[in-house]
């Protein structure tokens, strides 16, 4: 189990109640929907939080993820299956292809993509419509400077450049923030929300350091939207 999937799973049951950021990234992604998709791919579908916002009737439901405890918290129904599958497992790509989707939804996943430019090449593979939200490296701006660590996401730009290799999409950047009523506090989201990956980078010396020094009550997040427009 890779350390994002551990993160997921650990925190699975709780999941629901942290990721506020997620949701409303979820959220503007349904919102902008204009064509009202009756088939529908959710790649990192998660306990459902896009399934729940969907508020169109739809006729098929094919949500994946790599985390066994993450799925046992979807809703269930005839017209939902959920497949236990990596993204980053080509093999995951060509079971796809032989389903018809109207749109491929992922929101706040595809930033832990191993191989990002294949998973871009996967997908167009499908030859489906896209809405995409990958979390980038402005994500917790000013906590990796504070504490003097590279962010572990990649930029806006450079996902940008992957994305236009594959796809002729719609880009835009959202900044938000999420306050918090100490340092601690911001830090325990961190980890239990699975916004981190699992991917711990402070030391106690950091950490220590951080909880005294970092000049804000909130964290940063950045959120790149692509958009492929239905044919």
């Amino acid at each position: 189990m890779n350390n994002a999937c551990h993160e997921f799973s650990r925190y699975a049951a709780e999941y629901g109640s942290r990721n506020v950021i997620q949701r409303h990234v979820a959220d503007k992604l349904i919102s902008s929907t204009q064509d009202y998709p009756k088939r529908i791919l959710d790649l990192g579908c998660g306990s459902g939080t896009l399934y729940w916002l969907i508020d169109w009737e739809i006729e098929r439901f094919v949500g994946i993820d790599f985390s066994a405890s993450m799925l046992e918290h979807h809703p269930k129904a005839s017209h939902v299956e959920l497949i236990l599958g990596n993204f980053n497992d080509p093999s995951l790509f060509e079971r796809l292809r032989d389903e018809r989707f109207d749109r491929i939804y992922s929101a706040s996943a595809l930033q832990w993509a191993d191989d990002l430019d294949g998973v871009f090449h996967s997908l167009a593979s499908l030859n489906t419509p896209m809405s995409l939200a990958i979390f980038t490296a402005g994500t917790f701006k000013t906590l990796h400077e504070c504490a003097g660590v590279t962010p572990l996401l990649r930029s806006s730009d450079e996902v940008m450049a992957i994305a236009e290799k594959y796809m002729n999409a719609r880009f835009e950047v959202l900044h938000t923030t999420l306050e918090f009523d100490s340092v601690r506090e911001m830090l325990r989201y961190i980890k239990r929300s699975g916004v981190s990956g699992g991917r711990r980078v402070l030391d106690v010396a950091r950490t220590k350091a951080l909880m005294r020094d970092y000049p804000l009550k909130h964290l940063e997040f950045e959120v790149l939207f692509i958009t492929s427009p239905s044919s």
